[in-house]
């Protein structure tokens, strides 16, 4: 009988440890974001300094974009919806330009202002760089291609989302285009977040 009960209690302890581990988030990518200082839609500096201790939610866009732009800026307004009903306060959403020289901060303001966001103040929508930095940003601190398409005036880009932990660490990126696993997302963000403190 008590080696019935030492199993029972076993058994116990294991699904109670098991539940308690399945909110710990675990980083899939382990990729250093370089040192920038970029001007937001409000016309305010932002930097990897300045985003340090925080958990933010990157991508690249741009204003002019024809096809995929506008439907990733939508699916990360409906992922701070889920953050919101978490709870969640302490992230950032950055979108950082591919095309910097047409897109100054008052354009990306205007940009933003279509997505009826439901709290801008965490959004930071970045340029104030030449092309072939954010090319080379993108490359060497998200593994993603930024490339200028020579046949027209659109940008080359991936379609990723990329998780950055309070370090500046790449730490899990996601399809943001089609199939955006947005539940997911936003218990990865608030995983991370409970995790830092």
């Amino acid at each position: 009988m008590k080696l019935k009960t030492a199993f029972i209690l076993l058994i116990i302890s294991v699904v109670i440890l098991t539940g308690c581990n399945s909110n710990k988030f675990q980083a899939e990518t382990d990729w250093e974001v370089e040192s920038f200082s970029h001007d937001s839609q409000r016309g305010e500096e932002v930097s990897l300094e300045s985003l340090k201790g925080t958990v933010w939610l990157a991508t690249f866009i741009f204003t002019n974009c024809d096809d995929v732009c506008p439907p990733m800026t939508m699916n990360l307004a409906m992922i701070q919806d889920e953050l919101i009903e978490l709870g969640v306060e302490d992230y950032k959403i950055v979108e950082f330009s591919v095309d910097p020289e047409v897109d100054t901060p008052e354009i990306l303001a205007d940009y933003l202002a279509k997505f009826n966001a439901p709290d801008e103040s965490k959004w930071e929508l970045l340029t104030g760089y030449a092309p072939n930095y954010i090319e080379q940003f993108a490359r060497n601190s998200f593994q993603a291609i930024v490339k200028a398409d020579p046949g027209s005036d659109q940008v080359i880009h991936g379609v990723s989302f990329y998780l950055v932990d309070q370090d500046g660490i790449v730490v899990k990126s996601y399809n943001g285009y089609k199939d955006v696993p947005k539940e997911e997302i936003a218990a990865d963000m608030q995983a991370l977040i409970e995790q830092g403190k």
